[in-house]
């Protein structure tokens, strides 16, 4: 006999908690900033701005950067990131982990930085889609950590905060989670270490993907 699941909707964020993009991120945030004349921030400083929206990710790393160039720094990533883009993989064990999840009745969605584009270029490009009951993305409302993001999701497929469970690796989707009501579990192999997580105390905090899985089999 199945077990009755703790949560009904499982929210994974996408880069740095699926997929292995968050080293090109930060370089195409470097390089960036380079490309319109401002020093590069250290690879900790890019990579905390990983899952933000693009004004509130410019404001970080380029903080007097005038308003009008902001358009030119977010096409000068964009070429630098879609250079690397097609290279970038799933975690292993990721694809396993999502049938596992999908062949046991888990609602799974995507609360992601990227844009609705972006995402559906990357779920194309690794034929995964079809795990997903639905997805949000950051040019669709407001991004992390605002609530937005999550409540969407859980209105979507009618689950309550209590039954939802937002899975990312930086403080912006545990923030997310706490600002939703509904609870996160961190990964430690994103952007963000497990150290810089545990301030938002996560159920759970799980250093590989072969953790995550064990966890959500043992515990979700």
């Amino acid at each position: 006999m199945r077990r009755p699941l703790r949560f009904r909707l499982l929210a994974f964020d996408w880069d740095g908690t699926l997929a292995d993009s968050t080293a090109l991120i930060a370089r195409a945030i470097q390089q960036a900033c380079r490309d319109v004349g401002l020093a590069a921030p250290d690879d900790h400083a890019a990579r905390h701005v990983i899952g933000l929206g693009p004004r509130e990710a410019i404001r970080h790393v380029a903080p007097l950067l005038e308003a009008d160039r902001h358009a030119g720094f977010s096409e000068r990533f964009r070429e630098h990131y879609l250079a690397g883009d097609a290279d970038v993989p799933l975690f292993e064990g990721v694809r396993e982990m999502l049938d596992e999840l999908d062949a046991r009745g888990f609602l799974l969605t995507i609360a992601t930085g990227k844009s609705r584009v972006g995402l559906a270029r990357a779920l194309a490009q690794h034929d995964i889609a079809h795990r997903f009951v639905a997805s949000r993305c950051a040019d669709e409302g407001f991004p992390k950590p605002h609530p937005d993001m999550l409540l969407a999701l859980m209105d979507r497929v009618g689950a309550n905060a209590s039954e939802t469970l937002m899975i990312g690796d930086t403080s912006h989707d545990l923030e997310l989670a706490r600002n939703a009501g509904a609870a996160g579990l961190a990964v430690g192999y994103g952007a963000h270490s497990l150290e810089e997580l545990a301030c938002f105390a996560p159920v759970a905090a799980v250093r590989s993907v072969v953790e995550l899985r064990a966890w959500l089999a043992a515990n979700a």
